[in-house]
């Protein structure tokens, strides 16, 4: 068995980092229509997680998602909570799989100890199933993370930008200020002059 490895909402200014881990074989995960998170509707990726925890009820797959707040990566830095958050998920499944896939091009400096292998893989949302369905779990813990910030903080637009940078949250910011919720170690003060 594999594992694929994705997160979602690491450029985001504001929210939580999500990564996902998800244990099994490709062939139980072919006939659902997962590809790359970002090239689904919303409403699709929550059908599909739908799906794909459904399938983590029966035993067809195992999934752990790791969240980073952002007051963890303001004090800690985004490159040690993916280093982190990629610890962890590698060590969650470490009794069932000796090979691990990670979408991008860096472990962050991680390293496996023999036989356990750490594969990045560029644009493996798309390549391979698991990481694809480990990427629509990481996305769909995000965006239900930013729908319950939008019932909180409508002004700032979270159920459509998911906590990007888009020019009219950074107006919001500007106008309404930070939440708690807001990284506030991206680098926006100076644009915004707060």
């Amino acid at each position: 068995m594999l594992c694929g490895i994705d997160e979602a909402g690491r450029g985001c200014v504001c929210g939580s980092m999500f990564m996902c881990g998800v244990l099994g074989e490709e062939e139980s995960l072919q006939n659902l229509g997962i590809k790359d998170s970002k090239k689904l509707s919303e409403s699709k990726r929550f059908s599909l997680a739908t799906q794909l925890q459904t399938l983590a009820q029966n035993g067809t797959i195992t999934y752990h998602i790791v969240e980073k707040t952002a007051q963890q990566i303001d004090s800690q830095g985004l490159s040690a909570c993916l280093k982190s958050a990629l610890a962890e998920i590698t060590q969650y499944f470490s009794a069932t799989t000796h090979t691990f896939l990670f979408d991008g091009n860096t472990t962050f400096g991680l390293t496996l100890k023999a036989p356990k292998t750490l594969h990045t893989i560029i644009k493996g949302d798309s390549k391979h199933l698991l990481i694809g369905a480990a990427s629509i779990l990481a996305k769909v813990a995000k965006d239900t993370q930013m729908h319950e910030l939008h019932a909180l903080y409508p002004h700032y637009g979270f159920d459509t930008n998911k906590g990007y940078g888009t020019k009219a949250h950074i107006q919001a910011i500007s106008q309404h200020g930070y939440t708690p919720f807001h990284r506030r170690s991206f680098a926006l003060t100076p644009t915004l002059g707060l």
